[in-house]
């Protein structure tokens, strides 16, 4: 029996990791582990890692990363998250490690299982932003044996950087297999369990960009004004906990008294999911914006450089502004008149029956651990 570990750090990777876990634990060729930290572990965030134990895994192990009271430096967390998951990792000895996106646990997953010869699967590799995580998502992909993309485009860049083409499977996004299910809580279910007593509503998601942290400040109140402004009610969600989201909960906190904003650390996926389906529109810099929000036939607002490069033209439910107030504003109201027919662009909700195949397939177990880059011809 292998031993699969997967590695979840936050809310958003947990969402598209959880479909993946629920095959694996019900495949006898397999034994499912997971290590939870990051975001999860902070009570700051909404302890989520409860969310990990609800759904009822086995094999979970718990480990803190960094302090809720101070802001760590992102290496110091990411040295931190080595050295737990290699020790982890000694105890347990998995077979494989399956890392999602562009976080630094990611990267702690796939260097721990680089620097102790354990496989490596990555999931949603190949993909752009505006961002540091960009250059971590890439330097996971070169540590990674197994590469599980979201779409071809996402395939290209992944051969460009050297991959072997076997190597790499499109079998699109996994938060898509819970998007389809029938078993998503209804819009009263949502309500009573956050008291939301919104008849009408939008989603405000905005997280900082750590290369450009300097401008947060005035950024993050263009923002806020604008929402205020726009007069409307809004479900606010914190920001991940990235340098700078001190910067944007301390502004959030004109939202405390107003009665057309409610503002939650955290939100269990699915009932964010029936939340995203109810709304009037999503605006923010979230990637809710641009993979889920279409599913479901909604507008998404997408401010700033965050989610640069990830979509296009195509993308007909995306308006794109800069973290202006009149500019935020104009797009509220053409968001509001606008209504897109429901569409994906990253899968068909059977990502965890990919999954299984794959893991299933001998290929996985006889790649060598050794890398080669593979040249291309140009």
């Amino acid at each position: 029996m292998k031993k699969i570990l997967f590695l979840t750090g936050t809310r958003a990777d947990y969402g598209k990791l959880k479909s993946l876990m629920k095959r694996v634990e019900k495949d006898s060729n397999f034994e499912l582990h997971v290590f939870v930290t990051g975001m999860h572990m902070l009570s700051k965030y909404g302890s989520t890692y409860h969310e990990v134990e609800k759904d009822g895994f086995k094999n979970i192990y718990k480990y803190i990363n960094q302090k809720s009271s101070s802001h760590d430096q992102m290496d110091i967390s990411l040295s931190n998250t080595i050295t737990g998951l290699s020790n982890y990792c000694d105890e347990v000895k998995p077979d494989l490690i399956v890392v999602h996106g562009d976080r630094l646990e990611a990267l702690a997953g796939a260097i721990v299982g680089a620097f102790n010869n354990i496989k490596v699967m990555h999931i949603e590799g190949g993909e752009v932003s505006g961002t540091i995580d960009e250059s971590i998502r890439h330097a996971i992909t070169k540590m990674a044996h197994f590469h599980l993309v979201a779409n071809d485009e996402a395939k290209k860049r992944i051969l460009q950087l050297g991959e072997k083409e076997e190597s790499v499977f499109v079998f699109g996004s996994p938060d898509l297999d819970i998007m389809y299910s029938d078993t998503l809580p209804n819009m009263d279910e949502v309500k009573d369990k956050y008291e939301i007593p919104f008849e009408t509503f939008s989603i405000l998601m905005y997280h900082p960009v750590t290369t450009e942290v300097d401008q947060l400040p005035q950024k993050v109140k263009n923002v806020v004004d604008a929402v205020i402004e726009s007069g409307r009610q809004y479900v606010v969600i914190y920001p991940n906990n990235d340098h700078g989201s001190d910067v944007i909960l301390k502004e959030y906190s004109r939202f405390e008294t107003h009665p057309n904003f409610l503002v939650y650390p955290s939100m269990r996926f699915e009932y964010f999911l029936t939340l995203l389906k109810n709304c009037d529109f999503i605006i923010g810099n979230s990637s809710s914006g641009i993979r889920e929000a279409c599913v479901y036939g909604k507008m998404a607002i997408d401010l700033g450089c965050r989610q640069s490069g990830r979509y296009s033209e195509e993308n007909v439910n995306i308006l794109h502004c800069d973290e202006d107030t009149s500019q935020i504003l104009a797009s509220i109201q053409t968001a509001l008149q606008t209504h897109p027919d429901c569409a994906s662009y990253f899968g068909d909700g059977k990502s965890d029956e990919k999954f299984i195949e794959i893991l299933n397939d001998s290929t996985v177990w006889t790649t060598e651990i050794q890398k080669r880059f593979n040249d291309i011809d140009f």
